[in-house]
């Protein structure tokens, strides 16, 4: 089975509410986990910021990304403890993700770990529902010679969008942040905050802005990425 990605960032909220919707107290920290070989387990901490006791799911799913789309595979080969839990009110509860595969890491291996905060059927009234929280946290395990992201970029005019590519042939992956697109001092696009990560040799698609009026030629691309400013000239391509 495979099951799409719930949001790219490192954290990614799911909420559903209709009425009057009750207060998330789900926290979790760090917001993404690194591990280097040899290492092979971190901690996530899980806070509950209510007074009265939550339940938490916890899972762990391989992060690839195919032909420019995130996917989100079952694995075994890392393993979260506890997968489910109940945290007291105003608690911290330490949550390990260990690799328990004996296979040395190849490059950087990326995963994320979900954490479902779970409706309490006993608090529900009539008009209200209560507020879902997810959680998706990045984690990386990775060879310390690891090479680093070795990026490519392009824009293509896909059906009136234009759509911001990247092809990653290094190990590692580099996070994108605070987007901007210009052509002959017009600013064609502009994403603020997180954008999302092209993984180690991988290729990686997002919306940029709109494709009508943009003419096909040279661009410079503007960003910041987890080494700073990223500058970068690209050309627009497509219909």
């Amino acid at each position: 089975m495979r099951t799409m990605l719930y949001g790219i960032g490192a954290m990614g909220l799911s909420m559903l509410f209709s009425g009057i919707a009750h207060s998330a107290s789900l926290r979790v920290s760090p917001t993404s986990l690194e591990m280097i070989a040899p290492g092979s387990a971190g901690v996530l901490t899980l806070s509950n910021e209510a007074k009265r006791p939550i339940n938490v799911q916890i899972r762990i799913f391989r992060w690839t990304q195919v032909d420019g789309v995130e996917q989100l595979v079952p694995t075994n080969d890392v393993v979260v403890s506890p997968p489910s839990t109940t945290l007291a009110g105003a608690k911290e509860y330490a949550v390990r993700v260990v690799r328990v595969t004996k296979k040395p890491v190849a490059g950087e291996e990326s995963y994320r770990v979900l954490v479902d905060e779970l409706p309490d059927p006993s608090r529900k009234r009539a008009g209200t529902v209560a507020l879902v929280v997810r959680y998706s946290i990045p984690v990386f395990f990775k060879q310390e010679d690891a090479s680093p992201p070795k990026v490519s970029w392009g824009v293509v005019r896909s059906k009136g969008t234009l759509m911001l590519t990247a092809r990653n042939a290094g190990d590692t992956r580099l996070r994108l942040a605070d987007v901007q697109l210009n052509q002959a001092g017009r600013i064609l696009g502009n994403r603020k905050g997180l954008v999302g990560y092209v993984l180690g040799e991988s290729s990686m698609q997002w919306p940029i802005g709109p494709g009508k009026s943009v003419s096909p030629g040279p661009a410079a691309l503007k960003a910041q990425s987890d080494f700073g400013p990223l500058d970068a000239d690209v050309a627009i391509s497509g219909r």
